[in-house]
């Protein structure tokens, strides 16, 4: 059985961790089996959106624990500031500095090192029945893998440390609420409400919708003047690509009033 499938339609890549067995729990050769695909879909020109997800109503119930014992666990490696993005983190890919959005659809459980997963993502498209947690709390397994970065910036620091140092459930409308997740589905909707927002973002012209997502990424680690100067060499990129040009043309042209999409 393949720990990891690779799936690709119409400018979509969905990638799918396939170990119910043991609740698409992580462990190192897997960890490098996420890594490589999803290498694989942002470097394929045909792909627009990537989907993470997994197999059997459940998204990722953290590292494989058991695998320590006979040499699979998951890779741990103290790395400099200049050298960390790029390797291989504890669960594959969350060290990855992605070109293209990457969705979670998440069903069952995201938590402890499935929660670093999602939170990893750009974008969590939820079941309503989906839970979310720092369920590694009650192991003494510490958040290594971007999880006390990450949540924070997403969720603010008050909800971040009420869901860190409680290691509580949260599920699909309190996730909601909080912006922990940006979509709910009803159960066992996720990945089709994942592709479908999925579609609507790949509709978009690309040069564009990566280069305001890079901006939007970078701006955490610069002043807001580097941040503002960023954005225009960023934007004046896509606008030097004949992009914009492109897009105000169908405008001119009567595509998109009334703010129809």
């Amino acid at each position: 059985m393949t720990n990891v499938l690779y799936r690709s339609d119409d400018g979509i890549a969905t990638i799918t961790i396939n170990r119910p067995e043991v609740r698409n729990a992580v462990d190192g050769p897997t960890a490098q089996l996420l890594q490589d695909m999803l290498d694989q879909a942002d470097t394929d020109e045909a792909i627009d959106v990537v989907i993470l997800t997994g197999a059997d109503g459940t998204f990722c119930a953290g590292a494989d624990l058991s695998a320590i014992s006979d040499g699979r666990g998951n890779t741990v490696t103290e790395l400099e500031p200049d050298t960390i993005l790029g390797s291989l983190g504890p669960m594959g890919p969350t060290r990855q500095v992605m070109t293209k959005p990457v969705i979670a659809a998440v069903e069952g459980h995201a938590v402890a090192g499935g929660l670093e997963l999602a939170l990893w993502c750009d974008l969590r498209v939820a079941a309503q029945d989906a839970t979310f947690g720092v369920y590694c709390r009650r192991w003494g397994v510490p958040l290594i893998d971007g999880g006390t970065v990450r949540l924070p910036r997403l969720v603010g620091h008050s909800h971040a440390m009420d869901l860190i140092l409680t290691g509580r459930p949260v599920g699909g409308d309190e996730a909601l609420q909080m912006g922990l997740a940006n979509r709910l589905t009803p159960p066992g909707g996720a990945v089709a409400g994942a592709t479908k927002l999925a579609r609507t973002i790949a509709a978009f012209p690309q040069r564009c919708v990566r280069s305001d997502r890079r901006s939007a990424i970078e701006q955490w680690g610069q002043t807001e003047a580097e941040a503002l100067a960023n954005e225009v060499v960023l934007g004046m990129t896509t606008i030097r690509s004949g992009e914009t040009r492109e897009g105000a043309s169908r405008f001119v042209s009567g595509e998109g009033r009334h703010g129809e999409f």
